[in-house]
């Protein structure tokens, strides 16, 4: 397994589509009393910055959260897909030597910038995980 498969799939805490898995509308939208987001607001900031890394060329002064919550089901879970698409995206960079080693700005690799990626999801889902907890929404049920 490379280092980005583990940064941004199944290294050091749960595999990301299980610790997303689960989870309903009412559940991602709550934001509980002293939280400042709500699940789906950080799934969302988190696909925001690394959709920037992988696939340059968006809106740079887009917004940090969500402006709106969402209406239907299937709008977290097209979150959730574009979040682990992107993900999968990221791992499989470990193939392009190449490409991870060009700079996308003096001194900074897209490597580099990868690993900045993973930290800052790292923290977001941990943010994820404790407002699961909080909602009394953790673990994630079994499915299959």
């Amino acid at each position: 397994m490379h280092i980005l498969e583990h940064l941004f799939l199944v290294g050091e805490f749960p595999e990301r589509a299980h610790l997303l898995s689960g989870l309903t509308l009412a559940q991602v939208t709550l934001c509980p009393d002293g939280a400042s987001h709500s699940i789906f607001e950080e799934l969302w900031h988190v696909v925001g910055y690394q959709q920037s890394i992988i696939e340059p060329g968006g809106d740079p002064a887009g917004e940090f959260y969500p402006t709106a919550v969402p209406e239907h089901e299937h709008q977290w879970h097209d979150l959730v897909r574009v979040f682990l698409d992107g993900a999968r995206t990221a791992a499989a960079l470990a193939d392009a030597p190449e490409r991870l080693a060009l700079e996308l700005q003096p001194g900074v690799t897209l490597a580099d910038e990868l690993n900045s990626v993973a930290v800052h999801n790292a923290y977001h889902l941990g943010k994820i995980v404790a407002l699961r907890q909080r909602i009394g929404a953790w673990p994630p049920r079994e499915t299959g």
